[in-house]
């Protein structure tokens, strides 16, 4: 039996490269192999909308064969990560969460992103051809994440929101690292305090004065606690 794998799953994003810092620091400190996932719609291509089960089935797919995996969830990547844990938690040695989506807002500016991003994914290009709607997005998500997104991609993503509302935080049951900046405009703080006080066996580890991603901008100090926190099996 090989070294138990650590996979990462990543945010939105189109690239993999910021994350491939983190990836070599954690090999050669652990000799861990770290593989980073291509995620369909993002690094990796699909053909249709998805939902959260879509990826939760995917990533099964990817993993089935491990006896236990390290498993890291960056952002939307920690939103898949919850929902896979939840329904295949002995697959999972420790679970990693940096910054992680699926926190369910029901605050009106929530119920107001939530009608742009449908908006959005009914009218497709035609409505962001206007640039004064993309200004207000922009303004109101903190990201250019639809603005650049298919309208595959942007079903998706109104998929994927729209799913927090069922999921169950409390539900994880496995050993979570939960890492987050301490300056996150995207997933605020607030929301890395919920996750941790909603699962039972997890740590929060905070990145001060960092932002949404800390394991681009402090790598070597998330890479620490992940080395740290790693479960060891062979």
């Amino acid at each position: 039996m090989g070294l138990m794998k650590v996979y990462i799953l990543h945010g939105w994003t189109y690239n993999q490269d910021k994350w491939l810092p983190l990836k070599k620091i954690l090999e050669e400190k652990t000799k861990y192999p770290v593989e980073i996932l291509d995620i369909p719609g993002l690094t990796g291509q699909i053909d249709r909308s998805w939902t959260i089960d879509d990826y939760v089935d995917w990533l099964y797919q990817k993993v089935k064969k491990e006896k236990y995996i390290n498993l890291i969830g960056g952002s939307n990547g920690g939103r898949i990560s919850m929902n896979f844990v939840i329904k295949y938690p002995k697959l999972i040695s420790h679970l990693f969460l940096i910054d992680s989506a699926g926190v369910y807002q029901s605050s009106l500016i929530y119920r107001s992103k939530n009608f742009i991003f449908k908006l959005i994914a009914k009218m497709g290009k035609i409505f962001i051809k206007s640039q004064r709607l993309k200004i207000i997005l922009y303004k109101m998500n903190r990201t250019n994440d639809y603005v650049l997104a298919s309208d595959i991609m942007k079903n998706t993503l109104v998929n994927l929101i729209t799913s927090d509302k069922q999921l169950d935080i409390t539900q994880v049951k496995v050993p979570t690292t939960i890492i987050w900046g301490e300056n996150d405009s995207i997933t605020p703080l607030w929301m890395g305090k919920q996750i941790n006080q909603k699962i039972n066996n997890s740590k929060l580890f905070i990145i001060k004065n960092a932002h949404h991603s800390p394991q681009f901008t402090n790598t070597e100090e998330v890479a620490k606690i992940i080395i740290k926190s790693l479960s060891f099996r062979t």
